[in-house]
Formats: structure tokens, sequence, C-alpha cells
């Protein structure tokens, strides 16, 4: 990836969010990017990246949130929680591969809305991403 003098880069997406169900969804890869899957149904779970496609101009400019699943009501910055309001709205989630046809993945566990452009997919590798006794505010427990 390239970037410019002024701090710009070009993302690729790889392919969107095809359909959302209650327990699972359809992610569908673009055929350029399909030999790319190649031993993914090796894994039982994925990091899938993906571009918060609903968020505005405004959302991107917002640096302070008020997290909205947790009850308290604590003034956090978006790099210190999840909020979608932020300069790059990137989602990450680990879902659980539930199938592969061809070059559609049908996951659990994602929190992506319909249309939500996929900018990447990783195995998730137990030993490398997951951390014992990792600290978290208590807003967030």
């Amino acid at each position: 990836m390239e970037h410019t003098a002024d701090g710009r880069a070009e993302v690729r997406f790889i392919g969107f969010v095809e359909s959302v169900e209650k327990d699972w969804a359809k992610i569908r890869i673009y055929p350029e990017f399909c030999s790319g899957l190649r031993g993914i149904e090796e894994f039982s779970h994925l990091i899938v990246l993906y571009w918060l496609h609903l968020c505005g101009e405004e959302e991107r400019r917002t640096m302070l949130v008020y997290p909205k699943k947790h009850t308290v009501n604590v003034l956090t910055g978006v790099f210190a929680c999840r909020s979608p309001a932020r300069p790059n709205p990137v989602g990450l989630c680990v879902v659980e591969l539930l199938k592969r046809r061809g070059n559609t993945l049908t996951v659990r566990g994602l929190d992506a809305f319909e249309k939500s452009p996929v900018i990447d997919i990783k195995p998730y590798v137990p030993k490398t991403d997951s951390v014992e006794k990792a600290r978290t505010p208590e807003w967030a427990r």
C-alpha cells in the first residue's frame, strides 16, 4: 500500500457482507481474491476487518464517546473503546467459520451490517491472538 504526503492511503476492499441473520452471516469475497481463501477451512475462527460504511464525516471527527454497550457513562477516547465513531471507521470481529462455499464464507458472531465492505480476513491463531491476564477497565468487563 502506498501512502501520500498528506497521510492518505488506499484500501482495497476484498468483498462485502452479503447477508446478516440472527445467528450467522455470509461474507462474499470478490473473485479476484478468491484464491486467497485456500486453506481457510482449516481454521475454526477468523478475524474479519471491515469498513464501518454507515459512519459519516462528523463521526470520523469524534474523539470522545460514551460507550453504548455499557451501562456506566464513562467519557472515553475512541482509541480506548470499540465505538464505531473513529477517524478510520475500521471494524474488527472474531467470528466462527461455519462453512465455505466457493467465494462465500458463512460465519457466526459477525457484528457488521449488510453491505459492509470487507477489508481483510485473517485466521485466528490462539497462540498469538489470545492474551492471558489482559487488563481492562471496570466498565469494559
